[in-house]
């Protein structure tokens, strides 16, 4: 790679993460840790980035209006074990050839994986789930229009006259950032009102949520417990929050921790 085309990988990766390190950039231009740091000495002399020990930071960040809540890949390294069991029991839920919605977030993209065995029509906002199961599978996959939210890998749109009006599903996958006795909360309210129109597109909702979810508490409350038909969780949800559920007439499949086979899924029924 050129060296004025080094600086352009430079100067975006900064400006896209504020600071990086030497290793980091080495990755992304291919260079030796040498030729990084003095490509790092150059743009900070021109006045084009800050050098600080071990990489280099924006001299100001741009602008940008994001989501409330915690990033992708944050929150893609908690309860992974819970998630994948979960989502490996929501897909048994689905029938070759069906649509279904899957809301974005990081225990519905676990879902991809046993899915790459099945052909389903996918409707989803989530930027990774669609771009994994186009390369891994052979479902039919649909994606909404809107603005590509970096931190949370989710798409979303503030206008009405959206694709997502055109689709019909079966059943919609979707998580939450915490659950109680209202209902479904989330942290922001662009989230609230993509999703809730995603939700009047499917016959049923079925969350999924590992059992952390309902020790959170949101200002905002997506929608009331009676407007899910199944939620699946992990075996840590304490009894008086399985009362709660049963008394909201929900449909309860509890897996078991630390797990990802099938075997041991319990369905209570509500």
């Amino acid at each position: 790679m050129h060296e004025k085309d080094r600086h352009r990988v430079i100067l975006s990766a900064v400006q896209d993460r504020s600071l990086v390190t030497v290793m980091d950039l080495c990755t992304l231009t291919g260079a030796s840790e040498a030729t990084v740091r003095r490509d790092i000495n150059t743009l900070d002399a021109q006045g084009r980035l800050r050098r600080v020990r071990g990489g280099a930071e924006a001299l100001a960040t741009k602008p940008f209006v994001g989501l409330a809540g915690r990033p992708f890949s944050v929150n893609e390294t908690m309860n992974s074990a819970e998630k994948q069991a979960i989502a490996a029991a929501a897909v048994d839920l689905c029938e070759d050839g069906e649509p279904i919605i899957i809301n974005g977030g990081t225990t519905t993209f676990q879902m991809v994986h046993p899915l790459a065995s099945r052909r389903m029509q996918v409707f989803t906002n989530s930027f990774p789930i669609a771009e994994h199961l186009l390369k891994n599978s052979t479902n039919t996959v649909m994606l909404s229009g809107g603005i590509i939210y970096r931190e949370q890998n989710i798409i979303l749109s503030p206008f009405e006259n959206d694709v997502t009006r055109n689709f019909y599903a079966k059943r919609m996958f979707m998580g939450a950032a915490g659950i109680g006795p209202l209902g479904l909360m989330e942290q922001d309210p662009l989230l609230i009102q993509a999703e809730q129109k995603l939700i009047g597109q499917a016959d049923e909702l079925i969350v999924l949520v590992d059992s952390t979810k309902f020790e959170n508490r949101s200002s905002l409350v997506l929608c009331p417990l009676e407007r899910i038909d199944t939620l699946i969780t992990d075996d840590r949800m304490d009894d008086r929050t399985a009362n709660m559920l049963d008394a909201a007439d929900i449909t309860l499949i509890v897996v078991p921790s630390g797990t990802t086979q099938k075997d041991g899924v319990a369905q209570l029924p509500a």
